[in-house]
């Protein structure tokens, strides 16, 4: 029988093992690959609504936010609502505020369908427009005032110039110890994958702006701990942890 620190200290060790695992990380990137053609990312609900990401992913970010029990969530890209309800239920249990979630179209009726389980929802504020525009960062420092726990969550655009920037103003609300999260990395593997039309792909996408941004940053750091541990993930090198404030 495992103590709880002997447990810990197997698990690390097989997270080790695992991603030294050269063959069985590119069948995992294999599976992602060929499974995308099928829209695997778009199969999980929370509460009910679409999260359009990996369960693995969004057990990592659960992992994040126990841990560093941010005060404020800002989530640039919402999609169908889901992640924003998980993020809220969580800061709900462990005592955050607020969860904001950007994008430049919000229809009314996935504002209603978001808003209707009580104090859940409460917790959510919406931004409608551009995530890079000035009167978008104005209404975020408006909300978030001067604290720097926050969490911010990259999932708009997948472009490299968009995504480059909003690295670059999203980064600023992060503080020490704080995670700023560059989604959808894995576009940069996405080779000759045509069923879904994008502006984006290889040579321009979410990781090669993340690439140039911690080429001009020292204040992040990737958690290759974190991933480690995922196997599959929609965000490989994109987990980030302040390291300066």
């Amino acid at each position: 029988m495992f103590t709880r620190e002997q447990f810990e200290e197997f698990r690390a060790k097989s997270a080790k093992e695992m991603s030294a695992d050269l063959e069985l990380r590119r069948a995992a990137l294999n599976v992602l690959v060929k499974a995308d053609r099928y829209h695997w990312i778009h199969q999980a609900n929370w509460l009910g609504q679409p999260v359009l990401q990996l369960p693995q992913d969004m057990f990592a970010l659960q992992e994040i936010i126990y841990e560093t029990r941010p005060r404020f969530i800002i989530e640039v890209g919402v999609a169908w609502g889901g992640s924003l309800l998980f993020y809220s239920m969580l800061m709900e249990v462990l005592g955050g505020k607020h969860v904001i979630g950007i994008d430049i179209y919000v229809p009314e009726d996935l504002k209603e369908r978001i808003g209707a389980f009580g104090t859940i929802s409460d917790r959510v504020t919406w931004i409608t427009g551009s995530s890079v525009e000035d009167a978008t960062i104005n209404q975020v420092k408006a909300i978030i005032g001067d604290t720097h726990d926050v969490l911010v969550v990259l999932d708009s655009s997948h472009t490299h110039q968009h995504v480059l920037k909003e690295l670059r103003l999203y980064s600023t609300f992060v503080g020490k110890g704080h995670y700023l999260i560059c989604s959808d990395t894995i576009v940069e593997d996405m080779l000759e994958q045509t069923h879904r039309p994008r502006p984006w792909g290889p040579g321009n996408s979410p990781k090669t702006a993340l690439d140039e941004f911690l080429r001009g940053s020292d204040r992040f750091e990737v958690d290759s701990d974190l991933e480690k541990k995922l196997l599959f993930t929609c965000n490989p090198g994109g987990y980030l942890r302040c390291c300066k404030d």
